[in-house]
């Protein structure tokens, strides 16, 4: 895609969000767009850093670190937040790289991240996954389980911030978006990450800080 498609498309997801506010009877303070630059160059990205957007997403730490630490020389203020899967071996760099990571789903996961936010002297602010459809081969935490996971978590002094979800392929989102959103007023978390380039209008309805928005700006992936 050509930047200035890019360009317009960033601008047209900004208005979309700042509509689905009015609209909405209870939206959160504010709605973050969270750029999601997975599997895109710098080619892609740079339309959005010259616009003074400064927060993308990325899903695999080894791809993040080879595109954003040479942007991050030219755009010191760029905060990177980690959405995809985390391998317990990929913690330090995550930890080292991340403003945010989007996908604390296991105790084991929460134990790494705590060895490495000690030794690095680090806090990102981590949102626990959950699993809102109980997918089995998806990754989180089932909702079941998610009070135990925060509450361990919040144990060992993690920055535990806020909850993420992905709703089930071909359900409609609102259910599990309500769910969400329901777990993280019980446990006093701020955050709410839920919403991506389908639906996340229907997530700032129910409350989304963040939205993930990546196929709606950038367009598909090779």
């Amino acid at each position: 895609m050509v930047p200035d498609q890019i360009a317009e498309n960033f601008a047209l997801i900004l208005a979309r969000i700042e509509a689905a506010r009015k609209s909405a009877l209870k939206p959160a303070a504010s709605t973050k767009l969270v750029a999601v630059s997975k599997f895109h160059d710098t080619a892609h990205i740079r339309p959005l850093l010259e616009a003074g957007h400064r927060l993308f997403g990325e899903s695999r730490v080894q791809e993040a670190q080879a595109k954003w630490l040479p942007l991050k020389r030219d755009y010191p203020d760029i905060e990177l937040h980690l959405i995809g899967p985390l391998q317990t071996n990929k913690a330090r760099e995550a930890v080292a790289l991340f403003n945010a990571i989007h996908s604390l789903d296991r105790p084991k996961l929460a134990h790494a991240l705590k060895g490495e936010c000690d030794r690095a002297d680090r806090s990102p602010a981590l949102f626990v996954q959950v699993n809102t459809g109980e997918e089995a081969q998806k990754a989180g935490v089932a909702p079941g389980d998610a009070v135990a996971l925060i509450s361990e978590a919040r144990g060992l002094g993690l920055n535990v911030r806020g909850l993420m979800c992905i709703p089930p392929f071909g359900e409609a989102p609102a259910p599990h978006f309500a769910l969400l959103a329901k777990l993280a007023a019980e446990n006093d978390l701020p955050l709410l990450s839920m919403g991506m380039s389908d639906d996340f209008e229907i997530a700032v309805r129910f409350g989304a800080t963040h939205v993930r928005v990546g196929t709606a700006i950038f367009g598909e992936r090779d």
